[in-house]
């Protein structure tokens, strides 16, 4: 069998071996049914549709011709780092408040890109802060701290 485009293959592959990690672990969780879920159904229903998905993308990969066998660049090294970086940075900083940890991210992430303008980072840095608290503390009330320890958070 032959690969005729090899971006969908390895995208698509990605995405079913992603898929079925993820539906594995979830089955470690409590998936109740479809009236009361349990916090293992999201999760693993996400997963099967990620794989199914992706499996899709496979198959197209394999079946539908594409000029020049649609090839794999070379790998942006730079901005992977950067985002990989970025998310670890948010992972050890999130516990010492939001407000200062979620402007750090996008700041770490804008730098990934060819284009940076302060405007843009600002705005969209403040934007995502409401966003979260509202939507993680306020909403799902989730116990994140806001602020460091050292405003009284």
């Amino acid at each position: 069998m032959k690969i005729k485009s090899q971006r969908d293959f390895w995208s698509g592959l990605m995405f079913v071996v992603t898929g079925i990690v993820f539906a594995v672990g979830a089955t470690s969780y409590s998936l109740g049914n479809s009236a009361r879920p349990g916090p293992g159904f999201f999760p693993l229903m996400l997963s099967v549709a990620m794989a199914i998905l992706g499996a899709i993308v496979l198959f197209k990969s394999l079946t539908i011709e594409t000029e020049g066998g649609d090839p794999i660049g070379a790998i942006a090294w730079r901005p992977l780092l950067v985002i990989v970086a970025s998310i670890t940075m948010f992972a050890i900083a999130l516990p010492r408040g939001m407000v200062i940890t979620v402007p750090i991210l996008i700041v770490m992430t804008s730098l990934a890109g060819d284009e940076f303008h302060w405007k843009g980072v600002v705005a969209t840095a403040i934007v995502l802060t409401v966003g979260s608290w509202a939507i993680f503390v306020l909403g799902l009330k989730l116990t994140i701290p806001m602020w460091p320890t050292i405003f009284g958070g």
